[in-house]
């Protein structure tokens, strides 16, 4: 069973390569510290709307200390755009603090010690893994979520649950792509409402195509 499902998520992800043959993490970074930043700002946010907050920001926040010395107040105004703005504001804060303290305002390219810094869960630290370090990691965010239930990849609903089950189909040198590409094909074809299944590229290995 499991090896079945291993060809038929390997058949799939070679389909998606090459569909999204440039998939990338869409928020705007030059840094470690501006990515981890932009992808708190991500949460209940569009990628396009961080990215047109952030540029002002980096501008004026260049290292953790700054971060962390900004009043709550006025960081949390310049962020208001991006939604739940104070704990956003809280988590940034917080963050850049620990990491002025204990990392010499650098982000650990450590995965344990990225999951327990404030503000940084198991999607976020993923990201800096395949984004910024170039290692293993898969990403799931509603888009991943979504379209790896739909593939019938995983009947999981939990983020966690679905990490590890995905990260059983493939290999560790292909997590990052996995991610990538999982989360192009969700934004630009099988989105939540209406999946565009017609012109679906992996449509002959998915047991939802045209059910919606």
């Amino acid at each position: 069973m499991i090896k079945d499902l291993r060809q038929r998520a390997k058949k799939i992800l070679s389909v998606l390569e090459k569909e999204y043959p440039y998939a990338h993490c869409e928020l705007d970074f030059s840094n470690p510290l501006q990515l981890a930043v932009a992808a708190i700002l991500s949460a209940q946010c569009t990628d396009k709307r961080v990215n047109m907050v952030t540029p002002a920001l980096f501008k004026k926040y260049r290292t953790a200390s700054d971060w962390a010395d900004t009043p709550q107040e006025v960081l949390e105004n310049e962020i208001r755009s991006t939604g739940f703005y104070r704990n956003k504001a809280r988590s940034i804060r917080a963050l850049c603090s620990e990491l002025d303290e204990r990392f010499n305002g650098e982000v650990p390219d450590d995965f344990d010690e990225l999951v327990k810094l404030p503000g940084i869960g198991r999607k976020t630290a993923n990201v800096l893994m395949v984004t910024v370090f170039n290692k293993p990691g898969i990403v799931v965010d509603t888009h991943v979520t979504r379209v790896s239930r739909r593939l019938a990849l995983t009947k999981h609903s939990d983020p966690v649950k679905i990490e590890f089950a995905i990260q059983e189909l493939y290999p560790e040198k292909k997590w990052g792509r996995v991610s990538h590409v999982m989360v192009f094909h969700g934004r630009y074809c099988c989105t939540a409402r209406k999946p565009e299944c017609n012109r679906c590229p992996v449509r002959r290995w998915c047991p939802s195509a045209d059910k919606f």
